[in-house]
């Protein structure tokens, strides 16, 4: 019996360490997307970061059950002001990056 347990403990301990190594992947992805916005909105991204914040499960466009995840990042136009964005993904597809309301310098 204890070989069952320790292929159950070995394949729970690999699922972790894949579900680890894609929320990282995800978050490199979200980074680059915030990056990327800011640039084009001409806002300075503060803190060089992305969180997590809300994770979620949702139907893609095929009907496939993806993982939702909404990535928050503080921002500034002015350099007094921090607002916060957010960047959507779902599954491995960016479905948008929004900026709070701010100031234009």
């Amino acid at each position: 019996m204890s070989d069952l347990a320790a292929v159950t403990w070995l394949f729970a301990l690999i699922a972790v360490g894949y579900y680890w190594w894609r929320a990282l992947q995800a978050k490199d992805v979200a980074f680059a997307a915030a990056v990327r916005h800011c640039r084009e909105m001409d806002v300075q991204m503060l803190d060089q970061s992305v969180y997590l914040r809300r994770l979620w499960f949702k139907r893609n466009r095929n009907g496939v059950l993806s993982l939702w995840r909404a990535f928050y990042f503080e921002f500034t136009s002015t350099g007094e002001d921090r607002y916060t964005g957010r960047v959507v993904m779902l599954g491995r597809r960016i479905e948008g990056v929004q900026l709070d309301p701010h100031k234009v310098h």
